[in-house]
């Protein structure tokens, strides 16, 4: 791996009291080119722009994979990156359904613990910050034409981050617009799913409301996630999200916190709801709290759940159960409790090396 450091850093006029996730990336980027069939070129460089075809075919037909991650400043002054493994098996399924070659461990490893140990002053230890990691692989073969391409970058931005929701939000069960079907590619992170939920994301944001809950796409019944999230219910002590069925996304948060809730004797349930079961437990009494989880969401509670045109209000507790598994996610991943799980990949805060 060659490393070029930059001479310009802009990490000492950075404000971390003020973080603006989306515009303020770190000093270095990583970037890696599939050719001839291998993965090659690998490099830290100074963030910067890079030229592109017009012909390049992630321009045309959609072959965009990424992955969402973080590093944190743990509470002995040491950096780890949260779940690098299980983010790496989400790439690699995600790529092998747009058709794309997979990116072997030891440079996904490779390029995580490099960027972030030469970026290492942009991980900051205010309260609630990270830095957020974005990897991601397209496709560069300059030619158009409707087949897979034959090379590829893979590329690793980071960008400071502090909470991307300010408090509980608000949420419209959506009836008209589909996500995703059966059989599509609905599970993996690639850039088609987000681009098409803009527009439905869009009239809810108009009719007040941060973000909406997709429903499947065969009956339009059945809860499946938000927009940037997935979501669960707690109702009557239990612990209910739906399933992985291949349409939506197999979250890295999701599978934390359901592994947190199970540690702490909480009942879970993997399986269909459907917005009528969350009536009926409005309606009768029940209490429950609503909550999405995601690498940037951590886990946001759900302050209101508008259902064709009917306002429900969940509970948000400062004790409930949300709150309690954000405390024990929080906890583990900045080092303020043991790492029972194995979830923490610390990183050496050394001169970066090449390999």
């Amino acid at each position: 791996m060659q490393v070029e450091r930059t001479l310009h850093s802009r990490l000492a006029t950075y404000d971390f009291n003020n973080v603006q996730f989306g515009p303020n990336p770190t000093d270095h980027l990583f970037s890696a080119e599939y050719r001839d069939g291998q993965w090659q070129d690998a490099a830290i460089k100074p963030f910067g722009e890079f030229s592109i075809s017009p012909l390049a075919l992630c321009l045309h037909y959609g072959q965009t994979v990424f992955e969402g991650m973080k590093a944190f400043r743990l509470e002995d002054g040491g950096v780890s990156i949260f779940r690098m493994d299980k983010h790496l098996l989400r790439l690699n399924r995600s790529l092998e359904r747009m058709c794309m070659p997979a990116v072997p461990e030891e440079l996904f490893f490779s390029a995580l613990e490099n960027l972030v140990a030469i970026d290492e002053g942009w991980v900051s230890g205010l309260s609630g910050n990270s830095l957020y990691l974005r990897p991601m692989v397209f496709a560069t073969e300059a030619r158009l034409g409707v087949m897979e391409a034959q090379e590829y970058r893979f590329m690793v931005v980071a960008l400071p981050m502090a909470n991307y929701y300010n408090g509980a939000v608000r949420v419209k069960v959506e009836t008209e617009y589909t996500r995703a079907a059966k059989g599509g590619a609905g599970f993996a992170k690639c850039g088609g799913n987000y681009g098409g939920a803009f527009l439905p994301t869009r009239l809810a944001r108009a009719a007040g409301f941060d973000q909406v809950l997709w429903t499947d796409g065969d009956t339009h019944s059945f809860i499946e996630e938000s927009g940037t999230m997935n979501v669960m219910f707690a109702i009557g002590g239990t612990l209910i999200t739906p399933p992985l069925n291949g349409t939506i996304l197999d979250g890295v948060n999701r599978d934390s916190i359901l592994t947190l809730a199970k540690a702490r004797g909480i009942k879970t349930e993997e399986r269909p709801i459907s917005y009528s079961e969350l009536e009926k437990a409005f309606e009768n009494g029940s209490v429950v709290e609503a909550f999405g989880v995601g690498t940037a969401a951590v886990l946001t509670q759900i302050r209101e759940i508008d259902i064709l045109g009917k306002s429900y209000f969940p509970a948000t507790p400062d004790d409930g159960v949300a709150a309690t598994l954000r405390s024990d996610l929080q906890a583990i991943r900045y080092g303020r409790s043991p790492d029972i799980f194995g979830w923490n990949h610390r990183v050496a805060l050394k001169d970066v090396y090449a390999l």
